[in-house]
C-alpha cells in the first residue's frame, strides 16, 4: 500500500509545481501589506482545497462543463497578473485592508494550490495509490507551512535590495510560468 518510492515522486512532483520557495516574494509581500501572513490558515485551507480537488476535481470541473485546458489558462491569467505587480511594483488586486485575507487569497489559491496543482493532482491520483498522494500532499504543507512561519526572518535576511531584486526575478519567472501555460493549453 505504501509506497516509499511513489511517496518521494509524489513529493517532489507536488514540491516542483507549488514551488513555495519561488513565492517568497509574494509572501513577503503580503506580510508587509497586512503585517502577518497566517501560516496556519494558509496551510490549512492550500490542504483542504488539495484534498477536495483530488476526489472531486474530476467532477467539480464536469459539473461546471470546464475542461483542463480552460482552467489551467485561468490560471495563467491569474499568474500573470500576479507577476506584473511584481515586476512593475503596482496593485492590480485591490484589498480590502479591514478584511486581511492575503492568507487565502493570492497566498493559499491560485500560489499555493493553483490550477497547476489541481490537475497534477488529478494527474498524480490517475498514476500512484491514494494514500501515497495523501502522504506526498501532507509532506507539501508541513514544508509549506515552515515557509510561511519563517518569513519574518527570510525578509530579515534579504533585506530592502535584495527582497526588491527577488520580487522582480521571480515576477519575471512568474510570467514565463504563465506564458508556457498559455501555449500548452491554448
Amino acid at each position: 500500500m505504501f509506497s516509499l518510492k511513489e511517496i518521494f515522486s509524489v513529493t517532489l512532483t507536488l514540491f516542483a509545481i507549488i514551488d513555495i520557495l519561488g513565492s517568497i516574494p509574494i509572501i513577503i509581500q503580503i506580510r508587509q501589506r497586512e503585517g502577518k501572513v497566517h501560516s496556519e490558515k494558509a496551510t490549512l485551507v492550500a490542504g483542504v482545497l488539495m484534498v477536495v480537488f483530488l476526489f472531486l476535481g474530476q467532477s467539480i470541473l464536469s459539473l461546471f462543463g470546464v475542461d483542463f485546458q480552460s482552467f489551467a489558462l485561468a490560471g495563467a491569467i491569474i499568474i500573470f497578473l500576479i507577476g506584473m505587480e511584481m515586476i512593475l511594483g503596482i496593485e492590480l488586486f485591490r484589498n480590502d485592508p479591514l478584511a486581511a485575507s492575503g492568507s487565502i487569497v493570492p497566498l493559499a489559491f491560485p500560489i499555493i494550490v493553483g490550477a497547476g496543482t489541481m490537475t497534477t493532482l488529478l494527474s498524480l491520483r490517475a498514476a500512484y495509490s491514494l494514500p501515497n498522494v495523501l502522504v506526498g500532499i501532507a509532506l507539501n504543507l508541513v514544508f509549506v507551512y515552515g515557509v510561511l512561519k519563517s518569513s519574518a526572518w527570510i525578509e530579515r535576511k534579504l533585506g530592502k535590495a535584495g527582497e526588491d531584486i527577488l520580487r522582480r526575478v521571480f515576477g519575471v519567472i512568474l510570467l514565463a510560468i504563465a506564458i508556457k501555460l498559455f501555449k500548452a493549453n491554448f
